[in-house]
């Protein structure tokens, strides 16, 4: 087979799956501001400041001037903080709000402000648009995948609109509250939504800094147990290697490429022949090095697509399973533990947008005989892959194409005894895939070549999910 770009594809997608379905958990995005300039022409960080020095009159030399001078962007931020608040209480009084003009009010809330207001607009055009039809397809391509979380070290709030049902947590907050592990957007450089939690300048840093081993101590079991992609980030973005730097400490992986860890960089030179590098060694420390898997991509749609394939993955509803962990729901009867409890999904979903009627519903719904569902279709397919003694589920689904070349039947066509298709809520289109142990027996025959029969017949999955005391 012809090493291209093509090639390239299918073996990365294939990567992606193993790895998703050998995890048995949704990925983790990590969303740089390469990001947002894509998607909304928003600014790196060096422009930003930019930005920042047309903004202020007494900011009165070219950025190149600072940069020149000073090197270091954190730097920078500290003195255009110094000039900005200088401008406010002189001049620029008309330019920010009355409450900042306090003496309770922190000195660089000036600069905050205006990044704020310089990152207001970014999002999508008048019509929904990001840019061109190509790119509004990798935007949604991206809201597909079922991100477990989302941690980015933007400030605007571009990501929000995408994923409507995560929770964003700012800055600070990652360290001072509980959150439920699933769901989130942690913001941990800030958000324009609350401008005095912008990490901006040398003192923020220096805080940021003094926060990150508890910082790393609340995410680092994500990013270990979890495949993780980077976007929007170069690989020798510093943000990066703070994140590599903690999981090689904790994984001690001695160079070893570390298998679920993917960055994601644009190419616009690749071409149909194109066969990039799928590793990058990023130095992320003195003597210290990491390898990490590469994707090289000039379109990013197919690179979203493979980390959005459910695979052995049921497609989450997020909103759903954040309002069933945040409830805690006593059954008091003293049968309970005997019995099942059985609940129609779209009956749950709306139940749970209160606590009277969350509690109400397992209160009627114990039932004498054991759900068909949860106790007979206990398997997605990875559990069947297991129980024929396969690693991931690509082998077993292998072997149901088999079964339909062999005698016509498609068992993931119908609900029958070995399978059923259930939507994840009854606003998706999203099916969780399950089967019976009679589809594991089955199996196992074709795969020993031993003699088999049938059932071709269909069950009634709607009287089954619905069935109620």
């Amino acid at each position: 087979m012809p090493m291209d770009y093509k090639q390239y594809q299918s073996e990365v997608t294939a990567d992606v799956a193993e790895v998703l379905a050998n995890a048995g958990c949704q990925p983790i995005l990590f969303v740089g501001s390469g990001f947002t300039k894509r998607y909304t022409g928003g600014p790196s960080w060096e422009e930003l400041l930019t930005k920042l020095a047309a903004e202020c009159p007494l900011i009165d030399k070219d950025f190149a001037y600072y940069k020149q001078t000073y090197g270091n962007l954190q730097t920078i931020g500290s003195v255009f903080t110094d000039l900005y608040r200088e401008w406010a209480w002189t001049k620029g009084k008309a330019d920010f709000p009355a409450e900042y003009f306090t003496a309770d009010a922190p000195s660089d809330i000036f600069i905050k402000h205006k990044i704020s207001e310089l990152l207001k607009e970014l999002g999508p055009d008048a019509k929904g648009s990001y840019g061109s039809p190509e790119l509004d397809a990798e935007i949604e391509a991206f809201k597909n995948i079922s991100a477990h979380a989302i941690v980015t070290t933007n400030y605007d709030e571009v990501i929000e609109p995408l994923f409507t049902d995560y929770e964003r947590i700012i800055g600070q907050q990652i360290l001072r509250r509980g959150y439920l592990s699933i769901g989130e957007i942690f913001k941990i450089h800030g958000c324009r939504s609350e401008p005095s939690s912008i990490v901006i300048n040398e003192a923020d840093y220096k805080r940021f800094d003094e926060d990150h081993k508890y910082l790393s101590a609340k995410l680092l079991t994500y990013f270990i147990e979890h495949p993780l992609l980077f976007i929007g980030y170069r690989a020798e973005d510093p943000n990066i290697k703070a994140i590599l730097y903690d999981v090689d400490r904790m994984a001690r992986a001695d160079f070893q490429l570390v298998p679920n860890i993917y960055i994601l960089e644009w190419n616009k030179e690749l071409d149909e022949k194109s066969y990039p590098a799928r590793d990058k060694v990023i130095s992320i420390a003195p003597d210290v090095n990491i390898r990490i898997k590469s994707i090289s991509a000039s379109s990013f749609e197919w690179v979203f697509k493979a980390f959005g394939q459910a695979g052995n993955l049921e497609k989450i509803n997020t909103k759903l399973l954040r309002a069933l962990m945040a409830r805690s729901v006593e059954l008091v009867r003293s049968d309970i533990p005997k019995k099942h409890v059985e609940i129609d999904f779209q009956q749950l979903e709306h139940a749970v947008e209160s606590g009277e009627a969350f509690a109400k519903l397992f209160g009627v719904t114990s039932i004498t005989n054991p759900s068909q569902v949860n106790l007979d279709y206990k398997y997605a397919l990875t559990g069947v892959a297991q129980q024929l003694g396969f690693k991931t589920w690509h082998k077993a689904s292998d072997l149901i194409n088999i079964l339909r070349e062999q005698t016509g039947f498609d068992m993931k066509a119908t609900d029958n005894k070995y399978h059923i298709a259930m939507k994840m809520g009854h606003k998706s289109e999203q099916l969780s895939h399950k089967y019976t142990d009679a589809a594991v027996d089955l199996i196992r025959k074709i795969l020993n070549g031993e003699e088999y029969q049938i059932d071709t017949g269909t069950v009634d999955l709607e009287s089954i999910a619905t069935a109620v005391a």
